[in-house]
């Protein structure tokens, strides 16, 4: 792959990899780590795409099975939650309101869906293929996780 294509693909999707990556994540480093890793693959691997929307779609698969990765990952595993370390406090951080820390407060599979349906405004048959998961599965998920959004921004609603 010549490094200019290289270069303009990184530009035109990266914003979309990265935003995938920390909806999956919850973590800006290890979202800019999966980012990196999915724009090597796209280098090492140089496949050969049809149109734009087929090289976001293999873009966003890989940078999924990248985060997939990482949690998977015998680093992760060793890891103790920073609740559970004891001897350190964690820093207190200002509580934030809206429908941003709402999402990110969802399960990981129900704010990878979110993300993908709203933000990169991909169908539940695009995100299906993505995710490698079934149609149905994908708008079960989108049905909760606006549930779960209703009740959470319900409850933050303060009564006149």
């Amino acid at each position: 792959m010549e490094r200019e294509e290289a270069a303009r693909l990184v530009e035109q999707y990266s914003t979309a990899v990265y935003r995938l990556a920390y909806a999956r994540t919850g973590n800006r480093e290890d979202a800019e780590d999966i980012t990196q890793e999915t724009f090597l693959r796209l280098v090492r691997s140089v496949p050969a795409f049809r149109d734009g929307e087929h090289c976001k779609a293999w873009l966003l698969r890989v940078a999924a099975n990248c985060a997939g990765d990482l949690h998977r990952s015998p680093w992760r595993r060793r890891a103790v939650p920073l609740e559970e370390a004891g001897q350190m406090a964690a820093p207190e951080l200002p509580e934030e309101q809206g429908m941003e820390s709402a999402v990110l407060a969802l399960p990981e599979d129900y704010r990878v869906v979110v993300h993908l349906y709203y933000y990169e405004e991909l169908s539940t048959a695009e995100i299906a293929k993505v995710l490698g998961k079934r149609e149905g599965t994908i708008r079960t998920r989108l049905s909760r996780a606006r549930a779960m959004l209703r009740e959470d921004l319900e409850e933050g609603e303060t009564p006149c």
